[in-house]
């Protein structure tokens, strides 16, 4: 355990970017674009010195940093169903504006869930990796509204029994 002062360890200036495993990476490309309205940075596309194209980096409104799209399928398949990302929205209104903007894009998500402060929305990119929508302003129910029980919520193994 470090017992040093906190104003001796270096800082980080902030999150250089993200990286996503993907199994495709022009379908998740797309997808992104369609979803978050990001946009290709082909002058930051990853190639071998062969050309062969292995990242892809996209520059996605709001995100506050670039998001990189890696071609690693073991990766990504390993990890489908684990929730990733969460973006933060306003309120219950902006979920419900993003709902409509996916079902018109026909990309399928999670219904509003009540999760521990706020509300969720899940969205499985094309891999099966869960994007979520959280918002900044509380719900307002109390604990007992809380969906533990939705598959759309990772709450961790469950518990195992004690033996005596």
């Amino acid at each position: 355990m470090n017992t040093g002062s906190a104003s001796t360890n270096p800082v980080p200036l902030g999150i250089h970017h993200l990286k996503l495993p993907v199994t495709d990476l022009e379908r998740s490309a797309r997808w992104y674009g369609r979803v978050l309205g990001a946009h290709r940075l082909t002058e930051l596309d990853h190639r071998r010195p062969d050309g062969t194209l292995f990242g892809i980096v996209l520059d996605v409104p709001g995100l506050g940093t670039r998001l990189e799209l890696r071609l690693d399928p073991a990766t990504a398949t390993a990890l489908a169903g684990y929730d990733f990302l969460t973006l933060a929205v306003n309120d219950r209104a902006a979920l419900d504006h993003w709902i409509t903007h996916l079902d018109t894009l026909d990309v399928p998500h999670s219904p509003p869930v009540v999760a521990l402060v706020g509300w969720l929305l899940v969205i499985p990119d094309p891999d099966g990796l869960r994007l979520r929508l959280y918002t900044v302003a509380p719900h307002g129910l109390d604990g007992a509204h809380i969906e533990y029980d939705s598959p759309w919520l990772s709450t961790g193994p469950a518990p195992v029994g004690r033996h005596h």
